[in-house]
Order: structure tokens, then sequence, then C-alpha cells
């Protein structure tokens, strides 16, 4: 394997100059553009392009959840030392937009470079004296590449979309982006019958490389350089790696309605299964419906669950709320069906377009009174691909709901990740009796637990047996299935669902657990939050504050978290919401004083978390415990354990 090359940014307490050592592959680049303009192609052209020189990267679009011509923004991230989440500071911007470009000019560091359109009204370069600024003619160049066509009406809307591709030219040439890989990556996005459209975006972005190469010094700090190592890697969605897991899950019946962020996860996998699932003679082994609303969408999963078919959904907040009911009745009634839920900003109608991780607890306490809901929480695209398939045996061997947690950063990005592993095990079916097992038994009551693990034995609609019907209910019930509204009856279900709940414990994702020798503070943190983890780790090394880290996978947690708590002195528990969820489930779940060692760190304003959303408040927490135990001889931080706040400010 190459040597990595990499400069480590300057991100110490006081490097704000981003430019006082010129990295090499530690690249990142931010372009402000308006919703629906064709800039998402050019900006994978560009995330393409370093893909194929071999370097680690990642790309966020944060766009708006309306009409039109609206704000979006792009981040692409390049590192050697392989970080892919978010960056805060972004040194080369692409301002492409005159209604936000002054703003976003604001938010760069000293030494930045930012590239905008020679044709805005306000010169931006007036603006600071401490970046670079490169007004550049795209329009002009973008209609060199793509002289006008007399009689085509819709030349000029075409042209619009070509001028990002001069831009792809101009950064590509500044910062040591290879061409060949930028004309690869082109007619890897205009295949086929798009083929046309492919040379024309080539002679732009040409065009905007010879501009670059006339026009632009030859030094520029900002760049990359080729590095393979990531030969064999695959750059995806998390909605599309579970789209994948419905597929070699097994699922043959899948219900939706459209919801942000959600909503291509199920166009995914519907695009799956009509090319893997259909037979030659055209029949289907699956069956796709759009519902009317969440609401239908979830009654017809959990219908078809109960009928036998290995059932998912997929939706976010706002139809989890709308869900409510039905699965409780699910849990209740012991029925399989999986949820898959793709977070955003709430309450309310939210954010649909901005990600966040406020769903996870409700998601765990789902449904009326005493229920206490599984829930799968993937880290990577590889476990949105693996745990979809798990969530479907799951809700097949515990005969209840299971819910898989993303969010919208995990679930519509593109991430980097090996190839998926081929699922080894066969598809798990569960208790279910059938006629054969029901002559040998010669007796079956369905909410008995025969086996002493809470769950019961079942049978299928339509199995040919006499002793194979029974009544299905989300009121109370007796073991026989009968109506009961008796005391014990009631307790002997809800202790028997309690068991299940606490066996499943051994059956889900156990948390991931990394030990820094001689580390006094400890990590938890979930889901996407963990590639800035992985990259907070590495920060605070630098400034001398060893770690242990916990990565949980699933709800409820197992006791490895309890003995991963005992280990530290404080424990940092990192989260995409306002509340400190988790943080709040750990304390009210922890035994003797151990809630007392949990310090909640908290990001919510919509951003995908960066490194120093999390290294920032855990500095000035053991700054300030360091102070403490100066002030006091050694004896520690104050009794309570206090929120860290939201990590942005």
């Amino acid at each position: 394997m190459p040597t990595v090359l990499y400069s480590v940014r300057p991100r110490s307490a006081g490097a704000d100059n981003v430019s006082s050592h010129p990295p090499v592959n530690d690249l990142a680049i931010r372009v402000g553009t308006v919703n629906g303009s064709g800039s998402q192609s050019a900006n994978l052209v560009l995330l393409r392009a370093i893909n194929g020189m071999g370097i680690p990267c990642s790309g966020k679009n944060v766009f708006p959840s309306n009409i039109e011509g609206l704000p979006t923004w792009f981040h692409i991230r390049a590192s050697g030392r392989g970080y892919v989440a978010h960056r805060l500071d972004t040194p080369v911007l692409v301002c492409m937009n005159e209604q936000t470009a002054a703003d976003d000019v604001r938010q760069l560091r000293p030494g930045s470079l930012c590239f905008f359109r020679s044709d805005f009204k306000e010169d931006l370069a007036k603006l600071r004296d401490d970046i670079t600024f490169f007004p550049v003619p795209f329009a002009p160049l973008a209609e060199e590449a793509f002289p006008p066509v007399p009689t085509d009406k819709g030349y000029r809307d075409k042209l619009r979309k070509v001028v990002n591709m001069v831009y792809v030219g101009v950064v590509a040439t500044a910062c040591g982006i290879e061409m060949e890989e930028v004309r690869t990556a082109i007619r890897r996005e205009f295949p086929g019958r798009k083929a046309k459209a492919a040379e024309i975006n080539i002679l732009a972005a040409e065009a905007g490389a010879a501009w670059a190469a006339a026009n632009l010094p030859m030094d520029l700090p900002f760049k990359v350089e080729r590095l393979d190592v990531t030969t064999g890697q695959v750059l995806i969605e998390g909605n599309k790696a579970a789209a994948l897991g419905v597929l070699f899950g097994g699922a043959s019946v899948l219900t939706w309605y459209p919801i942000t962020p959600s909503s291509s996860l199920a166009e995914y996998a519907e695009g799956y299964l009509k090319a893997h699932r259909t037979l030659p003679d055209g029949k289907r082994t699956f069956s796709v419906i759009q519902a009317e609303d969440e609401l239908a969408a979830v009654g017809m999963a959990v219908g078809a669950g109960w009928a036998g078919a290995r059932s998912i959904t997929a939706t976010s907040g706002p139809g989890i709320s709308l869900m409510t009911e039905f699965v409780g009745l699910a849990y209740f009634a012991e029925i399989p069906v999986v949820i898959v839920d793709v977070q955003r900003m709430g309450p309310s109608t939210g954010l649909p377009t901005r990600t966040n991780q406020g769903d996870v607890v409700k998601l765990h306490y789902l449904g009326h009174g005493d229920c206490r809901q599984i829930v799968l929480i993937p880290g990577s695209v590889a476990e949105c691909f693996a745990f979809t398939i798990e969530a479907l045996d799951l809700a097949q061997d515990l005969q209840t709901p299971i819910f898989v947690a993303t969010d919208l950063d995990l679930g519509m990005n593109l991430w980097l990740s090996e190839p998926f592993a081929y699922p080894e095990k066969p598809l798990s079916r569960g208790k279910v009796l059938d006629a054969k097992a029901l002559d040998e038994l010669g007796q079956f009551e369905r909410y008995r637990d025969v086996d002493g693990d809470g769950v019961c034995y079942r049978t299928l609609p339509g199995t040919e047996h006499p002793l194979a019907a029974y009544f299905t209910r989300g009121t109370g019930h007796n073991e026989k299935s009968g109506y009961s509204e008796r005391p014990e009856d009631w307790k002997r279900n809800l202790d028997r669902l309690a068991l299940k709940l606490n066996g499943a414990r051994a059956k889900l994702p156990a948390p991931v657990a990394e030990h820094d020798v001689g580390a006094k503070i400890g990590l938890i943190a979930y889901g996407s939050t963990h590639p800035a983890m992985t990259e907070a780790r590495d920060l605070l090394r630098e400034c001398g504050i060893l770690s242990g880290y916990c990565r949980l996978r699933a709800l409820p947690v197992s006791e490895e978290v309890s003995a991963f708590v005992g280990k530290y002195e404080r424990v940092y528990v990192v989260e995409q919401n306002r509340d400190g969820q988790v943080c709040s489930l750990l304390r009210s779940s922890l035994e003797g004083t151990l809630d007392d060692r949990l310090i909640s760190v908290t990001h919510y304003n919509g951003t995908p978390i960066a490194a120093e959303n999390i290294t920032n408040p855990i500095l000035n927490w053991e700054r300030t415990f360091s102070e403490h135990t100066t002030l006091t001889n050694g004896t520690g931080l104050p009794g309570e354990s206090a929120r860290g706040g939201d990590s942005s400010e």
C-alpha cells in the first residue's frame, strides 16, 4: 500500500489560519449554489474524481426542503487519514449563488480560497483582505464550450446547468484533482443515451481547467495527490445500502408513504426487488405498496407480518408519530414487522432536509403503556445493509416490531465503504408451527411460554390443521388468546414481554468498545456520529487527552455499557439531539452512582456533526475539571452531572 500523504490541519487553540501549513490530501470544498440548478451532477463529479484518485472522501448535500431556486450547499471532504466526517473549516469555497455569497465568505477562516462568478453585482473581494479571491467568467467559458444552438429552445436552460461543470475544471486544476478522473466521472454521471451530454460537460470542465491553468497561481496551498488506498471500496448512500438489505434480507412486502428523507430507500428497494425478484414469466415474488399515508403503510406492514410475510416499511419522525397505535398493537399481539426510521429535524414538520437523532428514545418507548421496543442503530452504510437484514430476522425470531434508526446524514449522503459481506446465515422464520408440528404436539396455545424465554410459538394463516386457528387480539388476552380482563392474565403477559425483551439483548448487535491505555475519560456515541468521533479522538490525543470509546448499536443497551462506564472517571455521551436522550436513558438504567459520571454533549442545529463539535465542549469540560481539582486539592468534579450544551455554539 502506498504511503498515505497528509498534513495535519492546525486546529489547536488560536490556530485560525488554515493555510499556515499547506495541506496535502486534507481538503474540504464547499459549493454554494441554488436548488434545481443542476449542480448536483457537477458536485458528484468532483467527489467521484477524488475517489478515483484513491483518496478517502465523502460528500454531504445541504439542500432546502421546498422549491427550486433556494440556497443549497455541497460539502466535499478528502482526507489521507481516512476522515470522512463533516468539516467546519472549509478552505475552498465556490460561490455560484449571489444570494448567499457574502455570508458564505464571512464564514471562511483566514487563508481560504474563494472562487466566484465574475458577473456578481457585488465584488466579494472587497469583503475581506485575508481571503484569496478569484472571480471566474463561468458563463462565458460555458458558452465557449457549448455554443448557442439557434434551433434549440431549451438551450439556455441547458447552458445554465453546463456552467456548473466549468467550476469542476477550475477547482480540479486549483487543487490537483486529475482531469482524466474528472472525465471518467462525467461519463459515469451521463451514461448510455446521455453520452452526448457527457461530451458537452467534458468540454465545459476542460474550459474551466484551461482558464485556471492560465490565470491561477501554480502554488495554491490546498492540494490532493493520488493515493490509491481506496481500491475496491464503493461510495454509497445509507438508504441505498438499506435497500439492498431489504433485498438480501428476504423482505416480501414493502409498504411506504413518501416522506423525506426515507423515500429514496423505498424507491431503491422497489428497483432492486423488480430486478431480482421477478420470475421469467413476469410474476413477482414480492409486493410493494405506496399507501395513502403512514398510518395505512404501517397497518399494511403489520397485516402482512401477521400473514407470514417478512414485511418492512420506511418513514421518518412525523410518520413514526402516526404509526404509534399500530406499533403498540404489533407489540402486544406479537406480530413481526420492521420499521426503518430515517431521522430528520423536529418537532412538528421540522426541517425535512436536515439531520438529527431526535427519535431514538421515542422509538424505544413507542406505543401505549408499558412498551419497550428494540432499536438497531447502524453507524455506517455497511451496517445499514447488515442491520436491515438482521432486523428482518429478529422480527421473526422475537415476534415483535424491530426499528432501524438511521438519519438523513447517513441515509442520503455518500459514504465510502468496503463491499458488503454476502449474508451467510439462512433467513430465520422463528417459532412457527406447521401442520406436522401441530400433529406431533397435539395442542397449541398462542400466548403460552413453552421454552421459558418469553417467545411463544405461532401459526400462520392458512395452516390446514384444526389446532392452528387463534384470535389475534390487541386487547387483554390469556395464554389461549381468549379475551381476558383478569389482572393475573394481564400481569403475566406484561412480565413475559419484559422477559422476551431482556432476553433479546444477547441477540442484538453488541456495542463496540475501544480503550486507550491510561485514559481517564470515556466517550459514548451512536449512529452517524461515529465518523466524527473517530476523528475527534485523534484530535484529543493531540491535546494530550486519551479516551475510551463505546459505540452503541442497539437499544436496550447491554450490560457491557455499564462495565464501560465503570472504567472511567467521566464519560461524555455525544448525541445529535437537544435533550441528550440516550444519556438520560443511560442515567435511568445504570446501577449505583455510575450515572454521576455521565456528561451530555449535544449537537442539534441540523448540520452533520463535525469533530470540533465533539472536541470543543470536551476540552472546555476537561479544562474546568483541571481548574476545579487545582482549587479543591483534587476533590474532583461537582457531584452532579451536567449537560454540555449545544456543541455548535
